[in-house]
């Protein structure tokens, strides 16, 4: 059995649609940001975060068990 792979809705993403997307709080994605725990893209004053980087940092989030 394959596991579905989710298509995209688009490729680059503001800090808030990244936070609805990663079921974060605005602030807590600009502070992984900052940290450097997840790479954006900078063109004059906006940051966008690429698909790939989001799904990248939820694959590496460690699962605690039940």
């Amino acid at each position: 059995m394959s596991t579905p792979v989710l298509v995209p809705a688009q490729l680059l993403y503001t800090p808030e649609e990244a936070a609805k997307v990663l079921r974060f709080g605005r602030s807590t994605v600009y502070e992984l940001m900052a940290a450097g725990e997840l790479k954006y893209v900078k063109r004059g004053r906006s940051r966008r975060i690429r698909w790939d980087v989001l799904e990248a940092y939820a694959n590496s989030l460690d699962l605690l068990p039940n």
